[in-house]
Order: C-alpha cells, then structure tokens, then sequence
C-alpha cells in the first residue's frame, strides 16, 4: 500500500510504501542493472544505507530511495516529486516481480551453477523507453569510459536535480525529451558526443510522444507491447539498431530475449565462457537457437558469474579528436 504524506521539508517524503514480495529480493544486484557506470548520476546506491534512483516518470520527475530487504522480508521505498506515487507503484516491477526464470532450461554446466549461486536474481523493468535509449545511444560504438562519462555531462548540463534530497546525495532526473531536442550540435560536441549519435538522439527527442505511447504499451501488465515488437518499432527509426533495440529491450522490459548482438565483449565472452573458444555474433546466435525465448538470459548469467575472457587482445581507445572543456565533468 502506498502511503501519501505531506510535505515538509526536503528530507520528508511525500509517499512511500513497505513492498512484501515473499521472496527474497537481492536489491543491489538488481538496481545496477539500470546503473550506467559508477558515476552515473541518476543512481546513487548505497549511500546513507538506501538506494536512490532519479528519473522522469509520465507524471513527472521523480526521486526514489529503496532499503535493502529487511528482516522481516519487507522493502521500505521512500519517493519525492510528481511521480512519486508511479515510481512507488512500478517498484515491484523495478525489483523484477514480473521476471519469471521458470521456462529457462540452464543446459550447460555452469549456467547451472551461476544460477545456483544467484537463485533470487531477476531482471528488472523501467517501464521507461526514452530512459533506456538515450545512454544506448550514447554509448554506440565507444569504450564503456567514454560512453558513461557522455551520459553523465548530458544528465549533469541538461538534466535538473532530483526532487527532495535528490541533490543532498548528488542525483539527478535525465533531461526531457523537450531539452535534448534543444541542444545545439557544438553542445552534443562538447560533452563527446559525435554528430552521428546526437542526431539519433534529437530524433528520438523529437518523436518523444510516439515513444511515450510506447511506454503507455509497455507498462501493463501483461504489457500490451512485446520485445520484438518493440524492436521492430525501435528499428524503424534512424541511428537504431539491433544492439541499442536490444539494451532497451533488457532496461525498459526486463526482455528474457534480448541479446546485445554488436557488442564488443558479449559474443566473446558468451563463447569463451560456455565453449572455451570467443563466438562471433553469428557463432553466438547459432549456439543461442535452443533458448529461444529465453535467450539473454545466457549472457546475462555469463556476466552475472563473472564469466568473461581474460583482457588480452586489442581494446578499443578513447578517441582524442572531440573538443574538451574542463568545466564540463
């Protein structure tokens, strides 16, 4: 049940709820899925013993901060902000409460055993479409420093603070779909983010209302909307692939489907991991066929147990061509 209470002061939220999933809930684990890197400014966890998460719900912005699971099997949410009560009322969603593993066959040894060392993790889902595209895009075809570091100037410079004590723990809310479609091209260079994936993502900014049916779809329950329907949606617009349909599709659905085929490490480290020999994508969507359905679970399960090949060979390099401004952190 959510709770709505008044307001007074920044510290003193204006709903909140006590979640009794009857299960157990690994939290963290689940929350840093959504996390894009350490810096991310739109989660914070652990900090002051709860787990913050900034973000622009179809009510408005939103601050939410989650306790670990509590003895008695409870979660304790706390949110501030327009969207404080849709933030509340997606939590179990969030917390993977609609991730069902019971069509998952492991089949191999040690996806097995991953699974029997993380009996009680899940996929978690947004229910948030634009939220899970703009740092896909952002992160195309660049090193995971570059990338983060893109979409943590973005949230920073165009973003606002998070509701409440949103910015007594340092988090932000990402910017509207209104103020990326605003931002000139010598800005998007200044943050590092190219021509090629500042124009998909003013694109995306501009259709912010097709995409906001799209979540209106994906929020039900059942969803009206599935994975692949959404990726044939998604694909349909310039600068979107199969890759950045596929990182949606994990975020916004919690999708057991969805592979990131592009990726620099996933087909190498799914085939070195389960074969003893790097898969190219092509190798990997063979030796995927028998999941159908359930196929991102294998690399999910492969990066869940640490599972990736030693970092030997050639790595990609941050490139050194694009202006820097120092006051842009």
């Amino acid at each position: 049940m959510i709770r709505a209470t008044p307001p007074a002061g920044s510290a003193r939220p204006e709903a909140e709820r006590t979640w009794r999933p009857g299960r157990p809930v690994p939290v963290l684990a689940i929350l840093r899925q959504q996390r894009r890197g350490g810096g991310d400014p739109t989660h914070r966890l652990g900090v002051g013993g709860r787990h913050w998460r900034g973000t622009r719900t179809p009510e408005g912005p939103a601050t939410i901060a989650i306790s670990d699971q509590c003895p008695d099997g409870s979660i304790e949410a706390h949110a501030w902000g327009p969207g404080a009560h849709w933030v509340l009322e997606q939590l179990p969603a969030l917390l993977g409460e609609h991730d069902d593993w019971s069509p998952f066959e492991p089949r191999h040894p040690l996806l097995a055993e991953v699974r029997r060392r993380h009996p009680h993790i899940r996929l978690g889902r947004t229910d948030n479409v634009l939220e899970a595209l703009v740092p896909a895009v952002i992160e195309q075809k660049v090193t995971g420093q570059e990338a983060f570091a893109g979409f943590r100037r973005l949230v920073r410079r165009f973003g606002e603070p998070a509701p409440g004590p949103g910015p007594e723990v340092g988090l932000a809310v990402p910017p509207t779909a209104e103020r990326l479609a605003t931002i000139a091209s010598w800005q998007w260079l200044e943050m590092h983010i190219d021509p090629a994936r500042s124009r998909t993502l003013v694109t995306l900014a501009r259709r912010g209302d097709a995409i906001a049916r799209l979540d209106r779809e994906a929020a039900g329950t059942p969803a009206a909307i599935d994975g692949a329907e959404l990726e044939r949606r998604l694909r349909s617009l310039p600068g979107i692939g199969v890759w950045t349909a596929a990182e949606a599709r994990q975020r916004a659905l919690g999708d057991p489907d969805a592979v990131s085929f592009g990726d620099y490490h996933v087909a190498k480290d799914v085939g070195w991991a389960l074969t003893g020999t790097p898969f190219d994508d092509a190798a990997m969507a063979a030796y995927l066929r028998p999941w159908a359905g359930q196929r991102g679970r294998v690399p999910f399960l492969v990066a869940v147990g640490g599972l990736h090949r030693p970092r030997r060979g050639p790595r990609m390099s941050p490139r050194g061509h694009l202006p820097t401004r120092d006051r842009i952190a």
